[in-house]
């Protein structure tokens, strides 16, 4: 049943890369490797929400809730209606959003008001490299209005070399880690408020 699953969420994957490859920005699902990167920034607040942008079929999100993410502290926003039902699914006692993640501010007051002032953490899968400068710095200025003090934005690129992503202006960089074992290859970088 397991594997049945897995295919399913890959076929969705597809499919979606095919008819939205902009949103999507990935060849393939991320890896359990990159997944688990990701994870290990979860603060270890029981209390603290989590708050997804672009989890896609649920890798990463599968990855937090192993690391210790209550589900019902979770709010996911996905941009594919289809994907966002697989997340509704897979995670009913998460708040998952259908929505576009550059919108996040209105996103949060509609749907998860009663959380919106206790994320801690945002884990970005979005392709920002795909987006225009102006969009993605709007973007990391609603992440940081969101964030405590010394919240955290975990975001991950297929960019390889040393050039700081698009949203880093607003934050301070603590860490990145290259993940190898992904296809193609990713890394992780860490920003605090």
């Amino acid at each position: 049943m397991q594997l049945l699953a897995k295919l399913s969420a890959t076929t969705l994957f597809l499919q979606e890369l095919v008819t939205r490859p902009r949103q999507v920005g990935a060849i393939l699902p991320s890896s359990k490797n990159l997944a688990v990167a990701m994870a290990r920034w979860l603060p270890l607040d029981p209390d603290c929400y989590a708050l997804e942008l672009g989890p896609g079929t649920g890798v990463v999100t599968q990855a937090l809730l192993e690391r210790g993410l209550r589900e019902d502290r979770l709010i996911a926003i996905e941009n594919s209606p289809k994907m966002a039902d697989h997340l509704r699914t897979r995670f009913p006692r998460a708040t998952t959003i259908t929505g576009d993640a550059f919108q996040l501010d209105t996103l949060l007051k509609m749907h998860a008001p009663h959380a919106a002032t206790k994320i801690g953490v945002v884990f970005s899968s979005l392709p920002l490299l795909n987006f225009e400068p102006a969009i993605a710095d709007d973007l990391a200025r609603k992440i940081r209005a969101l964030l405590p003090d010394n919240g955290k934005l975990i975001q991950y690129s297929y960019h390889m070399g040393n050039k700081q992503p698009k949203a880093a202006d607003h934050f301070d960089f603590i860490a990145s880690d290259k993940i190898w074992l992904n296809l193609p290859p990713a890394r992780v970088s860490v920003y605090q408020k």
